[in-house]
């Protein structure tokens, strides 16, 4: 395999950095590693890395603090590793501005699909012509028209402006209030329900299971959640 892509590993286990790092260069990535999360900033500004390995805890600074670090200024992916499972560091990592995550102990095979798909996928906030894309998924604001996977996607004018606004908030949590001002002009009274009707209609409309959403996800408590590379034909 053949790449110039560059990796930054952010990992304090020794061990398991020196097996990561040797299994990416041996398919062609040049990595460099970082025991420390308080050394990244530095170390990602000199390297200027491609895309980003981020173990959450660390020693110095923790990792999300790092991603939210570096999402002040890049865009460039970040894939977290944790040794958690549970939907709290999934969610709180999707907020600090993380890709994707992946749970220890780390296969070879499916950490390179992963980085494979983050890279695909990198700057997904991307303007190109008046659109919007993330993934398969493309959204031009001025036409008012969406396409996902090639094929034409028909929306009503008040489904468009709902995913037009969650898909450039793309990667934060948005609470119900914060868009009732921004689509709406007014506060969230604590009862309409009408984005959360619209949310389950995205999900029908784009496939996304309702059960085990990827696409739309519903923090408890908090709003909702744009997965950015959840829309590429993985």
């Amino acid at each position: 395999m053949t790449t110039s892509h560059k990796v930054l590993l952010v990992e304090d286990d020794i061990t398991l950095a020196d097996w990561v790092a040797e299994y990416l260069a041996e398919q062609g990535f040049n990595v460099k590693h970082v025991d420390r999360g308080d050394l990244v900033i530095n170390a990602f500004k000199k390297f200027q890395p491609d895309i980003v390995l981020l173990d959450v805890m660390l020693p110095g600074l923790n990792g999300i603090e790092v991603c939210r670090l570096i999402r002040q200024d890049s865009l460039t992916p970040i894939i977290m590793l944790t040794a958690r499972a549970d939907e709290f560091d999934e969610v709180i990592g999707l907020e600090a501005g993380a890709n994707d995550y992946v749970i220890k102990p780390v296969r070879p095979r499916a950490l390179l699909a992963r980085i494979t798909s983050a890279l695909k996928t990198s700057q997904p906030n991307q303007k190109t012509q008046g659109e919007l894309i993330h993934g398969d998924l493309i959204i031009n604001e001025e036409a008012k028209r969406v396409t996902y996977q090639g094929i034409e996607v028909e929306l009503s004018t008040s489904l468009f402006s709902f995913l037009l606004f969650l898909a450039t908030n793309a990667g934060k949590v948005v609470d119900r209030d914060t868009v009732f001002k921004a689509l709406k002009n007014r506060e969230y009274d604590g009862q309409d329900r009408r984005f959360d009707v619209m949310l389950s209609t995205l999900r029908k409309i784009f496939n996304d299971d309702p059960q085990k959403p990827q696409k739309f996800k519903t923090v408890w408590g908090k709003g909702y959640l744009f997965v950015a590379d959840a829309w590429a034909n993985k």
